[in-house]
């Protein structure tokens, strides 16, 4: 199985995940066989920074991967992923290995549009619209970092009364 995941930077598995797929200036691919990750390599995103609809899910579809993790990605991606038979995968955040990790042990699955797409994304792409708005990316990548701190809030949090248990 290969898995896509979108990056902020080139560093395999240590680069960072990108909040949503379109706007990411890399791609990192890695090879899954029997639940354990093989070979990973990077890919430049070539529609970084301003990307139609369609190309991303085509080029990745041509990558050969089964599966797209983002942290975020709008409605219309979503389902040209699902028409090219890739598997669209959404709130993917840390490494690209924690979150394939969480892919394979079923911590990281299906696939919501982000907020800023149910308004934008399923309308044009025009200068005013979320892809060329860097404040409303922003809002967004925000809002993904406060959800991944409570989760990690409530990790310690179910660890320390454990450990006083």
């Amino acid at each position: 199985m290969r898995i896509a995941i979108s990056a902020d930077n080139d560093n395999g598995y240590d680069s960072v995940v990108s909040p949503h797929f379109g706007r990411c200036p890399f791609f990192v691919l890695v090879d899954v066989e029997d639940g354990t990750m093989k070979t990973v390599h990077t890919e430049k995103n070539p529609y970084f920074p301003n990307h139609q609809p369609g190309q991303i899910p085509k080029f990745i579809s041509e990558l050969g991967a089964d599966v797209m993790l983002a942290g975020g990605m709008g409605r219309r991606a979503i389902m040209m992923f699902d028409q090219l038979g890739v598997q669209g995968v959404t709130g993917a955040y840390g490494s690209i290995r924690q979150a394939v990790e969480r892919y394979l042990s079923g911590d990281l699955t299906g696939a919501d549009p982000c907020l800023s797409s149910q308004s934008h994304h399923s309308t044009d792409h025009s200068e005013t619209g979320y892809e060329k708005d860097e404040i409303g990316r922003l809002r967004e990548e925000a809002e993904m970092l406060k959800a991944q701190l409570d989760e990690a809030t409530k990790k310690i949090e179910t660890i320390d009364k454990d450990r006083k248990e």
